[in-house]
């Protein structure tokens, strides 16, 4: 399929077409996409009067006729085309990466709220150490009014937005109607999709009470988050077509997988799961041994010891046993030496493994038959089953 050459003006239509998906929030978008590109035919004639610009990552869109309407059976009509000024970023210029960082100042207890706020945000875990904290110089602190305005539907994206304190409520404009579909309380993030995407704001974001926000610059943002994803993404991608259990994924599939994979990293004899706790991670091991351990009664009543089982090297998995099965840790892992892992949580798990699932749950089928007759060489022998 890489021979096969991708037809001219295709990747300009889809992109057109996604953003007027993003912009509406059609109920059906099998009817919605019927009316557009039927629209799209029929004013074929009108191309040069429509001001189109492509530029790479970005599309600019604008009408002459700004208050040209759409009738479809379902949508109402296509919501006033705005248009997207989005500057293209390479992730891999290396002129763009040497420009001087923004840093604004802080002080010490500044500092300290930030780190607390952004402790839990996805798009930061990822991140190196250094790289985190060039995020954290960068963001300034704005307080917040209840009724102010954070984001605009259809606007184009400024800054991405850690929530400090406060309540704010999500709305979208549908067909006219505005309807409320969130709420952030005193925690969270948004604003990050107009960012990444080069695509006008989604929602309107307007503050129900009094607060504070943290805000990081459009350029700053798309200069170490979208960078940072983009080598992310063929780092991993990469490495998990080398992991037995995903490399039958399709490719759209491993690309969810590999924007949910949340590195961590251990020091030697580090206890990473423990044997009876609930389970909420998956794990593969990117670099460095984890040595698994199950417990076992000693002859005098009550007492256990740990007896180790076997050994999880690169590209080898654990945890997934407690998450396929709903129960508690059935052993315990240590980090042997440094150790990296990739980590998935319990709801990635369940909604992107669904292919996978069944190898899983046949290798646990085997566990469970033979740990009835010899439970150490079962272990040794079904190492994925952990």
């Amino acid at each position: 399929m890489s021979n096969v050459p991708i037809p001219e003006g295709l990747k300009e239509i889809l992109l057109g077409f996604t953003i007027e998906v993003i912009r509406n929030h059609p109920r059906n978008i099998c009817d919605f996409a019927l009316q557009y590109f039927a629209e799209l035919k029929n004013n074929e004639s009108k191309v040069k009067g429509q001001k189109v610009k492509f530029n790479n990552e970005a599309m600019q869109i604008g009408s002459e006729d700004e208050d040209e309407e759409f009738v479809a059976p379902v949508i109402n009509r296509f919501a006033r085309r705005v248009s997207v000024c989005a500057e293209s970023y390479d992730p891999d210029n290396e002129e763009e990466s040497r420009e001087p960082m923004v840093i604004h100042f802080k002080t010490d207890e500044q500092r300290q709220r930030l780190l607390e706020a952004c402790k839990y945000i996805v798009l930061f875990k990822s991140l190196e150490q250094d790289e985190f904290f060039r995020v954290l110089d960068a963001m300034f602190e704005r307080p917040v009014a209840a009724g102010e305005h954070i984001i605009e539907q259809h606007e184009d994206g400024d800054n991405f937005y850690v929530i400090q304190s406060g309540i704010y409520d999500v709305h979208v404009m549908d067909n006219g109607i505005t309807r409320l579909v969130g709420t952030y309380d005193n925690h969270g993030s948004f604003g990050e999709l107009a960012l990444m995407y080069n695509t006008p704001r989604a929602t309107t974001i307007i503050a129900r009470t009094s607060g504070a926000l943290w805000c990081l610059d459009r350029q700053t943002f798309r200069r170490i988050i979208v960078k940072n994803n983009a080598k992310k993404r063929k780092m991993y991608d990469d490495f998990i077509q080398t992991v037995p259990l995903l490399s039958s994924l399709e490719t759209y599939e491993r690309m969810k997988v590999v924007d949910v994979l949340v590195p961590r990293q251990y020091t030697d004899g580090q206890q990473i799961i423990a044997e009876g706790e609930s389970a909420d991670d998956f794990y593969i091991v990117e670099s460095g041994q984890v040595r698994i351990t199950i417990r076992r009664p000693t002859q005098q009543e009550g007492e256990m010891y740990e007896v180790e089982i076997a050994t999880c090297t690169r590209g080898q998995y654990f945890g997934e046993l407690a998450l396929v099965t709903n129960k508690p840790r059935a052993a315990s892992a240590y980090a042997v030496g440094n150790v990296k892992c990739l980590v998935m949580d319990v709801m990635a798990f369940e909604r992107l493994l669904g292919p996978c699932m069944e190898i899983m749950k046949r290798n646990i089928r085997l566990w469970n038959l033979e740990v009835k007759i010899e439970p150490v060489g079962a272990v040794d022998k079904c190492l994925r089953s952990l």
